[in-house]
């Protein structure tokens, strides 16, 4: 039987198969709340077969968007919002889905990709950014805010206020967003956390929000729904964050509590140097998986099923993550079972294309 379609559990949670919907940010949001695009865009991916699908990273505070576009869930306007599109989503798929908290810190404020995603001033529609330091993060960017300590914790209770929000939406899982140069990344590594009180300096010392922060969205969040991180595992700029530093923050978050580890990498320096490849990050995610005992996720250019099912039967990871090629390919799952010879979920309205070649293909 295909690894990639045995079923797992995260937690306590139960997935069908270890294929997951990555979070992919849409940008396309109005002031936070979600809108018709994302009720047509999850509500399609959530017919693919896929065993969990995360939502894309929620800012926790209007300041903490990447872009204005951004989809929030700060306060009751937003969670509103995003309980119209889930609602929907539910009436027709029982595909259990999880959510992205995150804070863009010095990356906030920028314009959408498909505009060129530079940074934008007041005067064009954005805001005074804030990070662990005063540093930008490139040379266009504006100085961010060097956080205070009072301003560390209204960020953490800013987590926590979205977890219980995400509690009441229904959503079965919440993954806190650590990675890809974002508020918490930036707080870990030391080319971008110059501070010299218990949150810089020291590995321990940097590692400390993202645990205080994960403590308190595990507390907040119901103890049968599971809570995990996603993070960077290499800065790829040399004196960065590194292999090494995430097998000891994985190992610290596992000690907590932590449900799964999501590894990814980069994102927070523009002097990165990144070996692009087919499933160039699965030997973070194999490094991780060494070295702790729950589930790891790798993610990045794993596109093809039996690239997907190697991973898996080489004990590089405990699932697989797919963004870019599930846009591309919504009914990957689908496609990955025909080659792989299992069965899939698919709407009970869509069973009637089921090519000849692969009768039993959808379970019924």
């Amino acid at each position: 039987m295909s690894l990639l379609f045995t079923p797992m559990k995260i937690g306590k949670l139960s997935l069908d198969n270890r294929i997951i919907i990555a979070p992919m940010c849409q940008y396309s949001a109005e002031q936070g709340k979600a809108t018709a695009w994302h009720r047509i865009h999850l509500g399609h991916l959530a017919l693919s077969g896929a065993g969990l699908m995360i939502l894309e990273a929620a800012a926790i505070e209007a300041a903490g968007r990447i872009t204005p576009q951004d989809l929030g869930l700060w306060d009751e306007v937003t969670e509103q919002a995003l309980a119209e599109v889930i609602n929907d989503v539910r009436k027709y798929s029982a595909m259990p889905l999880g959510i992205q908290l995150g804070h863009a810190g010095r990356k906030a404020s920028t314009d959408v990709p498909w505009r060129g995603g530079g940074f934008l001033p007041a005067s064009e529609g954005g805001w005074q950014t804030s990070a662990p330091s005063a540093v930008p993060f490139n040379d266009s960017h504006e100085a961010p805010q060097a956080m205070s300590l009072a301003r560390i914790e209204d960020v953490k209770q800013a987590f926590v206020d979205s977890a219980v929000r995400a509690d009441r939406l229904g959503l079965d899982l919440i993954e806190v967003h650590a990675a890809h140069g974002y508020l918490l990344h930036q707080f870990l590594s030391p080319l971008s956390n110059q501070r010299d009180d218990q949150y810089g300096g020291s590995l321990e010392n940097r590692m400390r929000i993202v645990l205080e922060i994960f403590s308190a969205v595990r507390q907040a969040f119901p103890a049968s729904k599971p809570v995990g991180v996603r993070i960077s595992a290499t800065d790829w700029v040399e004196g960065g964050w590194d292999l090494q530093q995430s097998i000891a923050l994985s190992q610290a978050l596992e000690a907590i509590g932590c449900d799964y580890i999501h590894v990814s990498s980069g994102g927070l320096s523009p002097q990165q140097q990144i070996a692009v490849g087919p499933g160039y990050q699965v030997p973070f995610s194999q490094g991780i998986k060494q070295a702790v005992s729950i589930p790891v996720i790798a993610v990045g250019l794993i596109t093809e099923p039996e690239q997907a099912e190697a991973i898996l039967s080489e004990g590089k990871s405990d699932a697989i993550a797919l963004a870019r090629g599930m846009l591309y390919d919504p009914r990957w799952p689908w496609h990955a079972a025909a080659k792989l010879g299992a069965k899939v979920n698919a709407p009970e309205q869509y069973w009637r294309c089921e090519p000849h070649e692969v009768k039993g293909l959808f379970k019924q």
